[in-house]
């Protein structure tokens, strides 16, 4: 680690804010870390937190140089879950990840094409159309196809407390603080400010005041069942099906064991809804998303929704270009932002690649004056 190393401004306390501020002062930078909101308190803990290889089951990332980029952070990404399970690190998991199809892989070319992508990059890749009836998958929901292979789980409540707690260890300072306006027009005065050599932003929706761009919300909901006890099973895999194009948009099962108490059944995926009071009672597809795990695994009707926390509700940060990773020549400034449904997936990824970015900033600025 550098001495007297530079300093770098982040702004936001998500999972990507966090990694990125811890990447960068294990490369010897001197971080501030600026946020107004902190875990419990913000999306990434509400985050279905499974790994997946884009384009994730309940993502809506399309954009074909996006997701190429995505797929080089997605595996930078496993691999240090992967070492972090390993040391048993509070909240991090490699558990079985299924994933079922209602019509042979072989016959979509889409499906092929992220298979033979995906089994060469993971741990422990089968492809069994057995899959559905070894793991209890109703015989009525049309499961045709399925393979499977280890992947990262997180429990959200533990490792992003661990990551703060990372982040400080490393010496990274951390304020609660709201920047009002655009980044851009008040950089000179938040570099002095915070006596920094260049910003980071990974303020996730609250990039689009903070840069004056086009973002939108997909939210998203979880209903949180008992894993286990007298009566429930004890799910340790994961088990998922994709939205199936021509179908409703809200088809997607998503069932994830988050700890060894708690698992949680998703996924809704609805876009420009600002809302997150809904429930089960007030907001029909936060039910219909409930049933339709149920109908695809009978088991689960024994599970009892946990009566402390029953659903949790988040936005996804989306923009139509999908994920923002850069360093603006117009201000100056790097952005990370707009991981949507897949802020895990891609955490340790472009948390490794922003801080290539900020090295050449910090290098432009040492050479230029209108940094």
């Amino acid at each position: 680690m550098r001495a007297n190393s530079e300093k770098i401004l982040v702004v936001g306390a998500g999972v990507s804010g966090l990694t990125t501020a811890l990447c960068l002062a294990r490369e010897g930078f001197r971080v501030t870390v600026v946020a107004e909101k902190f875990a419990p308190d913000i999306v990434s803990v509400v985050a279905g937190a499974l790994w997946e290889w884009p384009p994730a089951v309940c993502g809506y990332h399309h954009d074909q140089v996006s997701l190429a980029r995505s797929k080089d952070w997605c595996v930078t990404s496993y691999r240090v879950f992967e070492e972090l399970a390993r040391a048993k690190v509070p909240g991090v998991a490699m558990r079985r990840s299924n994933f079922y199809f209602r019509r042979p892989v072989g016959e979509n070319p889409l499906d092929l094409h992220k298979m033979q992508e995906l089994a060469g990059k993971v741990r422990g890749f089968v492809h069994d159309r057995s899959l559905a009836e070894r793991n209890g998958v109703s015989p009525d929901y049309g499961v045709v196809d399925a393979y499977s292979h280890m992947a990262p789980m997180i429990d959200t409540d533990q490792y992003m407390m661990w990551l703060i707690r990372q982040v400080k260890s490393h010496g990274v300072q951390v304020r609660r603080e709201r920047i009002e306006g655009l980044l851009a027009e008040q950089r000179a005065e938040l570099l002095d400010r915070f006596g920094a050599e260049a910003i980071v932003c990974c303020a996730g929706l609250g990039t689009a005041r903070l840069r004056g761009v086009s973002m939108y919300p997909l939210r998203g909901a979880l209903v949180r069942v008992r894993n286990g006890g007298i009566r429930g099973p004890r799910i340790g895999e994961a088990h998922c099906v994709s939205h199936q194009e021509g179908q409703d948009e809200q088809d997607i099962v998503f069932i994830v064991p988050r700890s060894q108490r708690i698992l949680v059944l998703g996924g809704l995926a609805e876009k420009d809804e600002w809302d997150t009071g809904i429930t089960m009672e007030n907001h029909g597809p936060v039910r219909d998303m409930y049933e339709r795990c149920l109908a695809f695994m009978p088991a689960l009707r024994q599970a009892r929704v946990d009566p402390d926390e029953p659903v949790r509700v988040g936005l996804r940060p989306f923009r139509k270009e999908n994920v923002c990773l850069e360093w603006d020549e117009a201000s100056r400034i790097i952005y990370n932002f707009a991981h949507g449904g897949a802020g895990f997936s891609f955490s340790w990824g472009c948390a490794q690649e922003a801080v290539g970015l900020v090295r050449a900033a910090v290098e432009d600025r040492k050479y230029s004056h209108s940094f």
